[in-house]
């Protein structure tokens, strides 16, 4: 039987989405994960519950790869349908850097024109400019956990199989 520790990534989705939607924003899309893989699926289905909760449609929906070319990518498909928005959740911080790149490309400035949130709570989020407000997720508990769990495993203890850890949203300039 599999053994994992994650975070809870529809919970991050959905909290980043709330946390949008708490500061008035209506007009939202998202560049989300791959479709193939779990945290994608799961971002994104976190995403779609708290706009529907709303009673919203999502603006856009474009998938990235997690990279910085692919949050380039999604975010000029987004903006090739001509809506306008005035908020965006990215489902990393290296796809949300791609997506500043887009907007700025089109004259749209993060943070001022648009608010943007990212997901992992990387460097990246405080390098850009202006700093990316994200969704931590607990890389260091996640791995301490997993750790924990071998070391069970390895001494014949009983181990948790499936362990999920919280994410927060950590606030700054861009939304």
């Amino acid at each position: 039987e599999d053994y994992y520790v994650d975070v809870d990534n529809v919970e991050g989705g959905r909290s980043a989405t709330a946390y949008l939607l708490s500061r008035g924003h209506r007009r939202i899309a998202t560049v989300s994960g791959p479709p193939d893989m779990p945290a994608g699926i799961d971002r994104l289905k976190g995403f779609r519950v708290e706009m529907a909760a709303a009673g919203l449609e999502p603006l856009g929906v474009e998938n990235g790869d997690f990279t910085e070319v692919g949050g380039a990518l999604a975010m000029n498909r987004i903006l090739s349908t001509g809506v306008e928005l005035d908020a965006l959740f990215v489902a990393s911080d290296l796809m949300a850097r791609g997506a500043y790149t887009a907007l700025r490309e089109k004259g749209i400035e993060p943070g001022r024109d648009i608010a943007v949130i990212g997901f992992d709570d990387s460097s990246v989020s405080t390098a850009l400019t202006p700093a990316l407000t994200t969704v931590r997720q607990p890389s260091l508990t996640q791995g301490r956990h997993m750790a924990s769990v071998l070391l069970d495993i390895l001494a014949g203890r009983p181990a948790a199989h499936a362990t999920m850890l919280p994410t927060e949203v950590v606030g700054r300039a861009s939304a």
